[in-house]
């Protein structure tokens, strides 16, 4: 009886393992594949430029048009403590619901010109909100920059 059971467990197994196997293959080769062609979505989306970068003067430059919005992604103590550029919107880009925020606050027919303390943050937001159809232009340097080029500060 042992020898019976023994033999259809290696049938069984003989049968059953090698199926396994190949399923297993497949579904790691279409998760290759996903993988695959998620990767080469990434790569062109980094040649493709979602927000500009500019310097402290292109930015003064672009502010004189009334109809960009200012946007300060850092803190409310950061605003207080270091002050701001005047005309500026506050919206944390580190809270969780930052885009759901900017997304009601900031329209999209105007360009948003973001910027942080040192262009880390402002970047990460201008990523974001290009992703959701916005025109977008951030401070290269971030408010660090602004303030050492003598521009003006609101401190409060």
């Amino acid at each position: 009886m042992k020898k019976v059971f023994y033999a259809i467990a290696a049938v069984v197994l003989l049968a059953v393992v090698p199926a396994l196997a190949v399923s297993l293959h497949r579904s790691y080769r279409i998760a290759d594949i996903i993988s695959d062609e998620a990767y080469q979505d990434e790569l062109s989306m980094k040649d493709t430029v979602a927000y500009r970068s500019l310097s402290v003067e292109e930015y003064e430059l672009a502010l004189q048009d009334s109809s960009v919005v200012r946007l300060d992604v850092r803190s409310e103590q950061e605003r207080k403590d270091d002050g701001f550029i005047p005309g500026t919107v506050c919206i944390d880009v580190q809270e969780d619901d930052f885009l759901l925020k900017a997304c009601e606050i900031l329209p999209k027919e105007k360009t948003i010109a973001v910027n942080c303390r040192s262009g880390r943050r402002s970047k990460i937001a201008a990523e974001m909100l290009a992703g959701k159809g916005y025109t977008v232009i951030e401070l290269d340097g971030g408010f660090n920059a602004w303030k050492e080029a003598g521009k003006p500060v609101v401190i409060e």
